[in-house]
């Protein structure tokens, strides 16, 4: 399985971007149609402006009222563009914000959808990456670049337009002259992509390195790492630094290319232009009128040189977000139109996380509907792995997990929580409401069934809260570690599955906390399977089966009498656990 979420192709990243304009058609015309008519009243002024001056050398008539006249419009037109831009950029951004908002909301639908598998493996970076710089830059463009581009592109399109229908021949001459800007942009466009990728790709490598460091920094400091993990930073930034200055090369390039280039049509129709007149075959308002419509060309392409630099890095995390909708099609599984029943069944399973040596050794296991196993161990005997075979966050290499026949790992997750959820130690809580915390696993729950769900894993807490179930959490108030623990499961109780695997779920609760939440839950899940992890031993007690752990081995299976009857590795645990003074 690849360890990077995959990168959308140009032609995917277009079509995404067509949908998104399609999305809000009637804005993107607007913009178009409101900036046409700021154009075309731009286009007015110069205009004047050359009858101005042929008018002067003319001097024939009443020339002051008519220069008056034509200087009054020529006011005129350019208030009437300055307001229709302003209306065009107005409604542009909000365009931009209501697609920018469309973009996260997919990102974040796709990001809930992976499979567990996928989602479980891959680096902390890549995703965090994905979701926070790649899509605020797409945000951001669509914002901003969107409206700007388009009122740039009709501007200029307006003005060469002008020139054109203005003569012909001035016209072309600026065309030929804006030649060497196409060249500019061809020849940052065709290796502009690849280097820009390369930029967001070591942005995201660094997020993984230093996310992983901060994660596993007891272990770092356990293991003596630290120098490792200071030389792999050092490493991903030297790879993000190379591959910034291949993009600011670019820039480098670019923008002083683009610069002389630009200047290159006001000049060419100068020189052209002044030709023609001395043979009398243009009048100098004309040439006039031409040279500011050139000037004024140097307005939008100037935006659009800036915007195509920023769109080569928009580009390339649009293609990053859009990424997610490219998970292979192997990784995604199509709805299983039925499961035959809740029994769960571990046939020789074998499971290793690297491939290279097994760290569950031929499981076999038989869960009934209904039971309540435990499962206990040393650290490091395979409980956790077991119980992630079990949820379908891993698939054995070898052997099978199944439920009612079928595959764990072969359900979709929204089917998947149907029937099995996992619940670990580590939990989340939304700043939110103590309400939508609980709505998360069940939307269309009332309050009286949050309150029952609270009162069932021991969270009496919450009614000394300011504001009851509406109270803040993050900000009225914070929740240590217990109370977080018991909303988490709380959450569980909410979702109903027919099977809960609780992993060390009330390792941060005290003891007697721990024992009346695990009772409340046995009583609120009581006809239904549940699979607990074991850290305390009187957990184990009060199970109907418990499967005994060893180095990746299932060494007993039985009673909590009969094991402690045989007096193997589990009565031993209970002898020794059952002497320390603080066992009940």
């Amino acid at each position: 399985m690849s360890t990077q979420l995959p990168v959308a192709g140009p032609a995917e990243v277009r079509a995404a971007l067509i949908r998104d304009l399609g999305a809000d058609r009637r804005s993107v015309v607007g913009v178009v149609l409101v900036n046409g008519l700021a154009a075309a009243a731009g286009l007015v002024g110069p205009w004047l402006l050359g009858r101005i001056i042929d008018t002067i050398r003319a001097g024939s008539g009443d020339v002051l009222s008519a220069v008056d006249r034509l200087a009054f419009g020529a006011l005129l037109f350019t208030v009437v563009q300055t307001v229709l831009a302003w209306w065009a950029l107005k409604i542009g951004y909000r365009f931009g914000e209501r697609t920018a908002a469309r973009v996260r909301e997919r990102f974040l639908q796709r990001t809930l959808a992976l499979p567990p598998r996928v989602a479980d493996h891959l680096p902390t970076g890549d995703l965090i990456s994905r979701g926070s710089t790649d899509a605020s830059l797409v945000a951001l463009t669509l914002r901003s670049a969107v409206p700007e581009v388009l009122v740039a592109t009709v501007h200029a399109l307006f003005l060469i337009v002008a020139v054109l229908f203005l003569d012909l021949r001035l016209g072309l001459c600026g065309l030929v002259c804006l030649l060497g800007v196409g060249a500019a942009v061809r020849w940052y466009v065709r290796r502009a992509r690849p280097v820009y990728l390369a930029v967001a790709s070591t942005g995201a490598e660094i997020a993984d390195v230093v996310a992983s460091t901060a994660k596993g920094a007891r272990t770092v400091e356990l293991l003596g790492l630290e120098r490792r993990r200071t030389e792999a930073a050092e490493a991903s930034i030297t790879q993000a630094r190379s591959a910034r200055l291949a993009a600011l090369w670019l820039r480098t390039v670019l923008f002083p290319w683009s610069e002389i280039a630009l200047a290159l049509p006001v000049v060419g129709v100068l020189l052209i232009g002044g030709a023609l007149y001395a043979h009398d075959l243009v009048s100098l308002g004309v040439v006039v009128t031409a040279t500011v419509y050139l000037r004024q060309l140097v307005g939008p392409l100037d935006t659009l040189m800036l915007w195509i630099e920023q769109l080569q890095g928009a580009g390339a995390s649009y293609a990053r977000v859009e990424g997610l909708a490219d998970i292979p099609e192997a990784e995604l599984t199509p709805r299983v139109e039925s499961v035959a029943g809740d029994r769960i069944r571990v046939d020789n399973a074998h499971y290793s996380y690297t491939g290279a040596r097994d760290v569950l050794h031929g499981i076999d296991l038989v869960v009934q509907p209904g039971e309540r196993l435990a499962i206990v161990g040393t650290s490091g005997a395979g409980k956790s792995t077991l119980a992630r075979l079990l949820a379908g966050l891993d698939r054995p290499h070898i052997g099978s997990v199944t439920i009612g026949g079928t595959p764990v790992a072969d359900l979709p997750p929204d089917q998947l929580r149907e029937h099995v959820v996992l619940i670990t130690q580590d939990h989340h809580v939304f700043h939110d409401t103590v309400r939508d915390n609980l709505l998360i696993a069940k939307p269309t729950a009332t309050d009286d069934e949050l309150h029952a769900a609270l009162t069932a894993v021991g969270a009496t807490w919450w009614n000394d809260l300011p504001h009851g179930l509406d109270t803040e959490l993050g900000e009225e108030t914070t929740l240590d570690d217990a109370s977080a623990q018991q909303l988490s499961l709380a959450r569980v109780v909410l979702a109903d599955p027919h099977t809960l695997i609780l992993d060390e779920a009330t390792a941060l609760l005290d003891p007697k906390t721990a024992r009346q939440t695990e009772r409340s839950l046995a009583a609120v899940l009581r006809g239904r399977t549940v699979i607990a992890i074991a850290h305390r031993l009187q957990t184990a007690h009060d199970a109907d089966r418990i499967a005994v752990m060893e180095a990746g081995h299932l060494v007993e299976l039985g009673t909590h009498q009969t094991l402690v009857t045989t007096n193997g590795p589990y009565g031993q645990l209970w002898q020794t656990w059952h002497a320390e003074p603080n066992s009940p």
